[in-house]
């Protein structure tokens, strides 16, 4: 079945030719871990590599710890990983990893880890603007628009990543206001690039959660490889939090929704737990 959208982009088509370059082997070692205590356990072989994963969630569900999580358990197995912030400051991104005991400062030190921000105007390039100052990502040849992404994430040292974060795909679609189709056409282009990096890739997207179900209609939906989605719900005067993979791409997973708890050591998942039961 197709999805047509309200700008006339045909969805599923998007989604095919996404994902049609990836990988159906079924080895261990076409698969990565978050590292993340439980987590793991809903999945039967992992995350397949090279996929791009939707984090998803409400505000304060543990989105961006989830993250940085994975990217320091990465870092400290060896692998090169970025972290790509269109919203908080490297500074307060670092200070948010001490607070958990990842220790940034000696995952940076030994080159597996970078962490840089950028603004959201530079991710777009509007051919009908006079602003000259507005560094562009994206430009205009032969009537379609491109992205030359490689200096932001590949830099001058020639810093090749196995893992990327984006935080986040609602910042950047703030500067495409009125352009609804061409961040959509952003997206499956940013995806397409992804994949001749052979990165797996987590893109933080906030959306909004209704009677505890999520909320998947949006492009990124239906492009992204995987949905993992946070919840943060509040039931009378108790706020639970609990995580679910709505779609995974290439592995076998557990369809529920389970309970989480933010340590002071980072996310915990019980993935015998299932969340929200006890309000039924």
């Amino acid at each position: 079945m197709d999805y047509i959208n309200e700008v006339g982009i045909n969805l599923r088509i998007l989604e095919h030719t996404s994902s049609s370059n990836k990988n159906s082997t079924t080895s261990p070692d076409q698969y990565i871990k978050t590292g993340i205590s439980g987590f793991d356990k809903l999945l039967r072989n992992g995350i397949p590599k090279g996929s791009n994963l939707l984090i998803s969630g409400g505000p304060g569900s543990g989105k961006t710890i989830f993250c940085l999580q994975t990217l320091a358990y990465h870092a400290s197995q060896g692998r090169n990983c970025l972290f790509i912030s269109f919203e908080e400051s490297e500074k307060r991104l670092i200070e948010h990893m001490d607070e958990f005991g990842l220790n940034p400062s000696q995952l940076m030190n030994s080159g597996h880890l970078k962490i840089n921000r950028y603004l959201t105007s530079d991710v777009y390039y509007d051919e009908n603007s006079k602003d000259d100052t507005v560094q562009a990502m994206m430009a205009k040849e032969s009537n379609q628009y491109t992205m030359d992404l490689e200096p932001f994430v590949i830099g001058e040292e020639g810093f090749k990543p196995d893992i990327i974060v984006i935080d986040s795909l609602t910042a950047i679609a703030s500067a495409f206001i009125g352009g609804n189709q061409k961040y959509r056409l952003y997206l499956d282009k940013l995806f397409r690039f992804f994949e001749t990096l052979g990165s797996t890739n987590f893109l933080i997207s906030e959306a909004m959660v209704h009677d505890n179900e999520s909320q998947g209609n949006r492009a990124e939906d239906f492009l992204a490889d995987g949905v993992i989605f946070f919840y943060n719900s509040r039931k009378h005067n108790i706020r639970e939090s609990a995580v679910e993979i709505l779609k995974m791409r290439g592995a076998s997973h557990d369809k529920k929704i389970v309970a989480l708890n933010i340590t002071d050591n980072g996310i915990v998942v019980y993935p015998n737990q299932e969340a929200f039961s006890r309000y039924d």
